[in-house]
């Protein structure tokens, strides 16, 4: 089976690179490895932002466009940008081989 590779950027800047199929979401990537920051407290309902992300922008026009489901929660993310995703949205596909996405930092 192809293997991609997905990392995740910390707040503090640790680089974090996990190996993951295609068909997982993000958000199983993140959970299954101990990602901080990526609580996926809903399990992958879309029904909370304890997985959001900020896609790194040369990713951002390479993965399906938020549905409006997710747009709607996106709106309440902390630190929401343009490239904001929840990572339970994302599924993956061998294109997305080494995908890059930081972790919102809470701020002060």
């Amino acid at each position: 089976m192809e293997i991609i590779q997905v990392t995740f950027i910390q707040p503090n800047g640790d680089v974090l690179s996990y190996d993951a199929r295609p068909g997982d979401t993000l958000m199983e990537v993140a959970v299954d490895n101990g990602v901080d920051g990526i609580l996926a407290q809903c399990g992958g309902g879309c029904s909370c932002c304890t997985c959001h992300c900020w896609v790194d922008a040369e990713w951002a026009d390479k993965l399906p466009s938020a549905q409006p489901e997710e747009a709607d929660l996106l709106s309440y993310a902390l630190g929401w940008r343009a490239t904001s995703r929840l990572a339970c949205q994302i599924r993956l596909k061998a294109e997305h081989d080494g995908l890059t996405v930081r972790v919102p930092g809470v701020e002060p």
